[in-house]
């Protein structure tokens, strides 16, 4: 078992290493993944993390987050071939400190990738944070915005990351990373918290088209809402790709994924859409720098983040825990990846 163990990662470090050699400047890959739960194993008396110890009822040990950030690796090494991801964006972080262990203490480490971060107010402390290849990227500056309800209070839930940068020396993106409330406690119940958080998105948004010229805006996350739901499809306005394209509106590029049988997370027999790709229409009709289109968003369900389903049929994401069982496994969720093809 060790050996095998030994074996992967040195395949994955070998691999590393030759997709740092062959990044293609004129295709860039921007991945985004909930990784679900990656805690650290010390108890944080301020947030809701006492499972996730080693004396906590899931039992939580440095060896299960050795292999948890190991498999991490393997997906975002896996997810577009030969070319690594430029951007990874991420949600259910704890903090700084297994963002580090991803970066540094897996193959990730031969990829010069650096780290946005802030801690959220989220009650249970997972936060949204970013990765970039400093080779490709330069962030030009980078802004948290929280969730505020009707009494001017800051929502105990993670916060939006924005990122203005260059890619390539060559084109400004503007790109958000999201992570909204979920439906825990309810799908009604926390329907207002996604919908303050698709306003305060919006609102980002447009400030951005009303002061900068055709901004090239790309917008990745786990909703915990569908691409017809009321928060995307209303409030944000983030609506299918037609013929019709104007450069200030938002295009949902997922919107065409709901005709296929599975989707990015599956809750028992049900298959849902939440993790999303969401891009202004400049960047459909770019004729400079780098432009995409609906075929270049697509999930990223590698044939190892997924395993038979016993008990409801078909397929489903093979998870890190099944309630309080250890799977070893990934992610109830599958990441979503979008390709900016050079132009010129």
């Amino acid at each position: 078992m060790k050996s095998r163990r030994l074996l992967s990662i040195i395949i994955l470090v070998l691999f590393c290493n030759s997709l740092t050699a062959q990044n293609n400047p004129d295709e860039v890959s921007i991945l985004f993944y909930n990784v679900e739960n990656l805690f650290d194993v010390i108890d944080n008396p301020d947030t809701e993390d006492d499972n996730y110890t080693p004396q906590g009822d899931l039992h939580w040990t440095s060896k299960k987050l050795d292999n948890k950030v190991l498999n991490i690796s393997k997906v975002v090494l896996s997810a577009s071939g030969w070319n690594v991801p430029v951007i990874v964006g991420l949600c259910e972080i704890e903090n700084q400190f297994v963002l580090d262990k991803l970066v540094k203490d897996t193959p990730l480490k031969s990829i010069p990738y650096k780290i946005i971060h802030k801690e959220s107010p989220d009650h249970r402390g997972i936060d949204v944070a970013m990765l970039y290849n400093a080779t490709h990227f330069y962030p030009l500056e980078y802004q948290y915005h929280p969730l505020i309800n009707d009494k001017n209070e800051i929502i105990k839930t993670r916060e939006i990351l924005y990122v203005k940068g260059i890619l390539n020396e060559l084109d400004t993106v503007h790109i958000f990373i999201n992570h909204w409330p979920s439906r825990f406690s309810g799908l009604l119940e926390t329907k207002e918290q996604r919908k303050i958080a698709a306003q305060t998105l919006h609102a980002k948004v447009y400030e951005l088209v009303a002061k900068s010229y055709k901004p090239k805006i790309i917008i990745l996350g786990d909703f915990n809402d569908n691409p017809t739901d009321e928060s995307i499809l209303e409030t944000l306005k983030a609506m299918p790709v037609n013929n019709n394209i104007v450069s200030s509106e938002l295009y949902n590029l997922s919107a065409n994924w709901l005709s296929q049988e599975t989707g990015t997370l599956k809750y028992q027999s049900q298959w849902y859409f939440f993790d999303q790709v969401i891009v202004s229409g400049s960047l459909l009709m770019a004729k400079s720098g780098y432009k995409t289109s609906v075929t270049n968003a697509t999930k990223a369900d590698l044939q190892f983040l997924l395993e038979k389903d016993e008990k409801y049929g078909g397929i489903k994401p093979k998870r890190t825990y099944y309630g309080y069982s250890y799977n070893g496994g990934f992610s109830d969720h599958l990441p979503v990846l979008l390709k900016l093809i050079r132009i010129n």
